[in-house]
């Protein structure tokens, strides 16, 4: 079995990450609120409305 890659290995955070605050999300505010509010940031990310700071900027190009 090979060693997963640095990439590899951020992307899993992040989903952990991802997991966990979509987990408070539901737990605070209910399944609707948590799905629209993750639906809205999917959406932004599309239309290059969020990840414009200097590091998003940089990994867009």
């Amino acid at each position: 079995m090979t060693e997963p890659t640095s990439e590899e290995q951020s992307k899993d955070e992040f989903f952990a990450r991802l997991g966990s605050l979509a987990e408070e999300m539901v737990a605070r505010h209910g399944k609707d609120f948590s799905m629209g509010a993750l639906v809205l940031a999917a959406r932004w990310i599309a239309e290059n409305r969020i990840g414009h700071t200097a590091l998003g900027a940089a990994k867009a190009n």
